[in-house]
Parts: C-alpha cells; structure tokens; sequence
C-alpha cells in the first residue's frame, strides 16, 4: 500500500520534500501526501481505492528542467540597451482634491502624467482585483473574490458621463471633505458613498445614456461573456444573502446556491437581471477608466506606463472559487512551509489553481487570467511567480505543517506567458523572492521575464551587493509593500511593530534591534565604499533617524545597477516611515488603510520627492 501511494502521489505531482532555506533536505510524510491527495479529489481510503485511483492515474508529472526554451516574453527593442526607472505604490493610498477618500483610477492617471514628466517610464500599483462589494472589510488586494476583474472602488464616479447632471449631486460631494481627510480610509463609508452615486449613475446611463455608450457596453459584454454574467451574478448574490443577515462567502449560503449550475441559482438569475446588469456596469466602467488611465500614461511619455500585479490566489470563498468549476483546488490553499521567520509555516488563505483541473480545460482558465491582467498593462508583476513551477499545498483543515509542494508544468505555463504577454505587448516580471528551487531565476530570465532585487535581501555573506553584482535582467527595488520604508527600516518600526502585536518576544525584539544596528552600519558602508557618501560609516549609521543625504543615496546607488528596471517607492520619496501592510497581522495594524501625506497635485512641490527624482532622471534619463 505504501509504495502504490508514493507512486500515485508522483502521478499526482506531489513532490518528495523541498531544500530548507539552511539547505537541509525536508521529507514529505507519506501521511501528507495522502491528504493532499484527498484535497485533489483522489480516493485513497483503502487499499482498494489506491489501486483503482493509480488504475486511472494520470502520466506522472514531470520535475521540468529547462534548459532550453522555444519561447520567451515580450521584449521592448527599446529596452535592450536601457535602464529605466519608474514609481511604484498603493492606489487606495493616493490623496487628491477630488478623490472619494481614496485614490482612483483618475488619480493613476494623474500620478502618471506628472512622472512622466519627470522621467519616469512606468507606475506600479498593488493589484487591482475584485474583492468583496458586499463586504467592506475584506480589503486585502492579495486576497481576492476573483483575479479576473476589478474593484469597483476604484472608480472615479465624477468622471463618469452624467455626473454633473444628476439631482443629488451636491450630497454626494457634500460627504466628500470628511473622507478625504481621514488618516486612514474609510472604507465602509467609501463604499456607502460611491455605490449610492454609482447606482445613480446606471439609472442615467439606462435612461439617457446615448448610442455610442450602449454599443459600447454591449460590446464589453460580448467580450468578457459568460465569466463576466457568472461573476455579476456572484456579487448580487452576495449582496442578497447580506441584505438576509447572512455573509458574502458563497459556502455559509443556503446548499442549493452554492452551486452555480442549479435550478435556485437559475431562478434567482431571472428575478434580478437588473442588479446582475448593474454589476456588469461596473466593470465597464472600472475598465473604461483603468484603460484610460493607461493611454494617459502612454500620451505623457511613459514607455511602460502601468505596471500591474498579479497576485498568486484567489478567496476560497469569493466568485472565483463559486464559478472556477474545476479549475481550481477549492479544499487547498496556498501557503508556505516552515523556516526561521515562521517555524509553523505560513496558509495564505488562498486557493490555488488545480494542475488537472487547468489540463482537463486545456489551461484556458489560467490564459483568460494572464489576459485580463495584462489588457491595460504595459508590465505586469507575477506575485510569488514560483507558483509557474510549484506551489505548497495545505489541506483546508491542516496547518502549515501539513502541506507538501505540488507542481505544475513549468515549461507549459512559462511558453503560455510568453505567449499572451507578446500579445498584449506587456513585460513581465516574476517576484522570485524567498526560498526558490535552484536554477529558478536563471529559468524565468530565459524565458523572457524579469527577476527580482530587493536591496534588503540583495546581500553575500552579510553585506550589502554592490551596484555593479546586481543581475541585469531584473527589476530592482529598495523595499516592498510587505516590508518597511526605507526610514522605518532604519528606524527599527519593524521590530517595534513586531513587538507590540506580540510576533516577537522583548528578547527576540531586543536581538533584532541589535541586529538593525549592524545591518544599517553594513549599508552605510557599502554606500561609502561606492562612493556615494563620505565620512565614517559608525558615525554615519548611529544617526537615529536616516538623513536625506543617505537617503538620496540609497536611491542613487540601486540607479547605478544594471537591473533594467528601478521601481522606486512614493513611501520612499516622501519619508515616510510606516509600511502598508505588516505581514501575519489583520486589525492589529492598519494594513491596507494608510494614506499619503502629500496630495498628489502638491508632489512636485515637495522639497524630498522632488530632489530624489532629480536624481533618479540624472542616473537613468530617458
């Protein structure tokens, strides 16, 4: 029984173990792959069942080892000889004189146009997926309903055709002062706000709207067809069990609507097309704009303009799960296994495709996915892009502890990037951070795509790279929306973060304070060693807050690798000192909710931003 189970886990790509991050070899329980297998929909009950699923078993899948590629991503000529930098930042984050409390698809497109005019090539935003309408509180960008359509949050209801005509205009903009001046956003009344003027909106649209507008919303639907209707029936569901008292998650509805195919389901479709077309509506609009937010960017002189993120899964209690069908492992979710940061590993909460479900349906689920990230995207970052090749699966009632890395066909799904981002003219970039298979990088990089460098992470032996040991084909960048800004970083509030939400204990928060201490002198010395500041690195480094000087030239030192692409961070440019998000925290921080201090028709204004960008454009003219 034992090796017909092994060899019906090798069919069913669950892999033998994984290199730890120290380089120990970690074996998977055999336990393990039994209910990973479960999750997969194989019987393996009994002896009996194991041999009738190993009957009809699928070829084992193969461990890729690519050394050769027939196809590779999208390419700009431009690029082959360029190094370009741009912006990167949290939409819902952006203050303006006329957003709704949050930043917009209007104040993208105005970001745009103002580092355009600095020089910068593109604008790199988190992702821009559909959360959960009917649920304000599930804000995380990386935790969607579905990855295959947008926010409505996002939409900028006064740039909507009919605005400035409707009746009640004025309430709508008279609730506008107290949440643009909140500190952290509102998203509840955000929400409340937006869907009552867009709702607004659809009626005039309905009524009055004129040929060119309808023939355009008849050919969007025509365009996104049936997933379009499935995820707007999806939502006004969700809606409904709400307004009922219930929840948005598709699981806690009544047995005979959660499944999408039944005849309860059907009847609610006909006795609510109208709020189904409303849905709809939406996402022509949030479409409709991010598109012209694109173009905006485009017109100003970006040669990349947006640059979009993928992230790696989807809720499994969202529309992605309710109409994914088979194509993707409802019982699993995505996470990662133990290391010296998280001894009990990590769930991400997050479903995963299923490497069957995708062959049954000949991997068309995962092409409309790439192809409705990269519609309006001149780049496009695949998040955890190790998921090409293999993913770390935990049983939905296990923890982190309980999973096993199960793969996918790499060569296939890389040929498949290729292929779309060619179509769409887009670049890609595959975040390949944390512990990766060997040979990983070099693979991606093969296939076209860009790798990534943070400069945190980007050190031998303790210290920090120099510029010149950076990898050419790669996007490089100071920090991320997980980690902290540059002056949190050198500040410690990390480890002060860590410490108040009790990640850390007073002993180990004392242990990494000491160790920020080392790790700032170690980069003031590789700065020093560049020649980008002078004086003496102890001296330097025991500042207790980061000078401009060391600041710009931080920025200037990964603007002198040869990484084709320098994502530069507006937290960065602006000083500011907390982070978007702290990872493995939900209200005990205020993830996702943060706001710029400047307004964004004031940045060229701002003595930091603009002197950083100066120097930036010097290091990297366009």
């Amino acid at each position: 029984m034992t090796e017909k189970l092994q060899q019906l886990a090798e069919c069913y790509g669950i892999d033998d173990g994984y290199m730890s991050e120290t380089g120990a070899w970690v074996k998977t329980p055999l336990s393990t792959k039994a209910e990973v297998l479960k999750v997969m929909g194989v019987a393996v009950g009994s002896e009996a069942e194991i041999e009738e699923s190993l009957a009809r078993a699928p070829e084992p899948v193969a461990e890729d080892d690519i050394h050769d590629l027939s196809k590779s991503a999208f390419w700009p000529l431009w690029l082959v000889e360029n190094r370009v930098w741009g912006l990167a930042t949290q939409l819902y984050s952006l203050r303006s004189a006329r957003n709704w409390g949050i930043g917009d698809f209007q104040d993208l497109a105005d970001l745009a146009a103002i580092m355009a005019s600095l020089g910068a090539d593109f604008i790199g935003i988190s992702p821009l997926h559909a959360l959960f309408t009917a649920d304000s509180s599930r804000i995380s960008p990386y935790a969607p309903s579905t990855r295959n359509f947008l926010n409505p949050i996002f939409i900028a209801p006064d740039k909507v055709a009919g605005f400035d005509s409707l009746p009640n205009r004025d309430e709508f903009l008279a609730e506008l002062p107290e949440l643009r001046a909140s500190q952290l956003i509102d998203y509840e009344g955000v929400y409340r706000v937006k869907m009552k003027a867009l709702e607004a909106l659809y009626e005039r649209f309905i009524q009055s709207a004129d040929e060119a507008s309808r023939k355009a919303f008849a050919h969007f639907q025509l365009e996104q067809g049936a997933a379009l209707q499935n995820f707007a029936l999806y939502e006004t569901l969700s809606e409904y069990f709400v307004e009922q008292g219930g929840y948005v998650a598709w699981s806690t509805w009544p047995p005979e609507f959660q499944d999408r195919d039944s005849l309860a389901v059907r009847d609610f479709a006909r006795g609510h097309k109208d709020r189904i077309a409303f849905h709809i509506w939406l996402q022509w609009i949030a479409d409709t704009q991010l598109a012209a937010a694109q173009n905006r960017a485009r017109r100003s002189g970006m040669r990349i303009g947006l640059y979009l993120d993928l992230a790696i899964g989807a809720s499994p209690d969202g529309s992605s799960a309710w109409c994914g069908g088979h194509a993707t492992a409802r019982k699993a979710r995505i996470g990662a296994p133990p290391d010296a940061l998280c001894p009990g590993g990590q769930n991400w909460g997050l479903i995963p495709f299923s490497p069957m479900g995708l062959d049954q349906q000949h991997f068309d689920p995962f092409r409309e996915l790439l192809r409705a990230n990269m519609r309006h995207a001149g780049a496009l970052r695949l998040d955890h892009a190790m998921g090409l090749k293999r993913l770390y699966w935990i049983p939905e009632n296990s923890d982190a502890l309980g999973g096993a890395y199960v793969r996918y066909p790499f060569r296939d799904m890389l040929e498949m990037v290729a292929d779309e981002s060619w179509v769409a003219r887009c670049l890609v970039i595959g975040e390949d951070l944390g512990t990766v298979p060997p040979g990983f990088s070099d693979t991606i990089v093969r296939g076209g795509m860009l790798s990534y460098q943070v400069l945190y992470f980007s050190r031998q032996e303790g210290r920090f790279l120099p510029p010149h040991a950076y990898r050419r084909e790669a996007m490089v960048c100071a920090s991320t929306h997980d980690l902290p800004t540059l002056r949190g970083w050198w500040q410690g509030n990390d480890v002060a973060w860590r410490f108040r939400v009790g990640a850390s204990t007073h002993i180990e928060a004392t242990s990494q304070a000491e160790g920020r201490r080392s790790e700032k002198r170690l980069l003031v010395e590789a700065l020093c060693e560049s020649g980008l500041l002078g004086g003496d690195p102890a001296v330097l480094s025991g500042r207790s807050e980061m000078s401009e000087d060391i600041l710009i030239a931080i920025h200037r030192f990964l603007a002198w690798t040869p990484c084709r692409l320098f994502a530069v961070q507006l937290d960065d440019v602006l000083g500011t000192e907390e982070q978007a998000n702290l990872p493995g925290t939900t209200d005990e921080h205020p993830n996702w909710r943060r706001k710029m201090t400047v307004n964004i028709g004031e940045l060229t204004q701002h003595h930091l931003f603009r002197k950083l960008a100066d120097a930036i454009a010097a290091e990297r003219p366009r």
